[in-house]
């Protein structure tokens, strides 16, 4: 794996620490805070709170993907996605991710601010999205899904849920350095939630090391889903913030590199504990 990765002059030194991605949905439909954060006002209030609780980025999306959600056209993704970057990314000095399985609309953000292009498709929704990636030359985040979130959850019928997401990720690892992605700028996610079922996501936890052989850095979005809220049995998705904790001190322990999450201050306090209990001194190449 890539010792360090340097993202608008932030050193990422993969396996000192735990990295946190604060989640900014723009949106009036994602399963947890859908419609707080669809203004630019109030998309900029919550960057910057995300930043002074310590995100080291932020995840930017236009596009719903929960469990049934509607695909909206091009015109209202770039129309949410780059007015809200057109107001935080002045204001705020972390990299910022944008959330878009469209190549239209990770060329657009690059050119509108954005740093990096969190793809839930591993770049299988638009025969255009890695080449883009490669022309802008910025990070892509490569992530596990079968189907689309229109029809995923009826897509779970794995014969070897580790094994194919491995070959999956590979696959498109592959793909991705063919047409000129630098692989030292290729993340990857198992994709919690994404085709996947109760026992299937658990079990995506207990085997998270299988994936380092891939030598990517691991992104691991568990924040508030609903594996948890059946675990606690809770139906509210912003009651599930210890039940996260638990998720993502599994997921530091297992391997991940980088948190996907709504609730940046606890998960930080999470990180910061279990990253000095579990991870080695070791030099630092930044």
């Amino acid at each position: 794996m890539p010792s360090n990765l340097i993202i608008r002059g932030r050193c990422f030194d993969w396996g000192q620490q735990t990295y946190l991605m604060g989640i900014l949905n723009v949106t009036p439909d994602s399963f947890s805070d859908g419609g707080e954060f669809n203004t630019t006002s109030a998309a900029l209030v919550q960057a910057q709170a995300l930043v002074a609780a310590g995100a080291d980025m932020i995840d930017v999306g236009g596009q719903s993907t929960r469990p049934g959600a509607k695909q909206i056209t091009l015109t209202e993704e770039l129309d949410r996605v780059v007015s809200v970057l057109q107001v935080i990314r002045p204001e705020i000095s972390v990299p910022i991710s944008v959330d878009t399985t469209r190549g239209a609309v990770a060329k657009a953000s690059v050119e509108a601010g954005a740093d990096i292009i969190n793809d839930i498709s591993g770049g299988t929704f638009d025969s255009e999205m890695l080449p883009t990636v490669a022309e802008l030359d910025v990070p892509i985040i490569l992530m596990h899904i079968r189907g689309k979130p229109q029809t995923m959850q009826q897509q779970t019928d794995y014969q070897n849920l580790l094994g194919e997401i491995y070959s999956f990720l590979a696959g498109q690892i592959g793909v991705a350095t063919t047409v000129g992605i630098d692989p030292d700028k290729i993340i990857i996610d198992p994709g919690i939630g994404f085709a996947k079922n109760y026992e299937q996501n658990l079990e995506i936890f207990r085997g998270l090391r299988s994936l380092t052989t891939l030598n990517c850095p691991i992104l691991v979005g568990a924040s508030r889903k609903s594996f948890i809220g059946r675990i606690l049995n809770q139906p509210d998705p912003k009651a599930r913030v210890w039940g996260t904790t638990a998720a993502c001190c599994a997921a530091i322990f297992n391997g991940a590199d980088i948190l996907r999450v709504h609730d940046v201050q606890e998960m930080r306090d999470v990180s910061l504990v279990a990253d000095a209990i579990f991870r080695q001194t070791a030099q630092s190449y930044c």
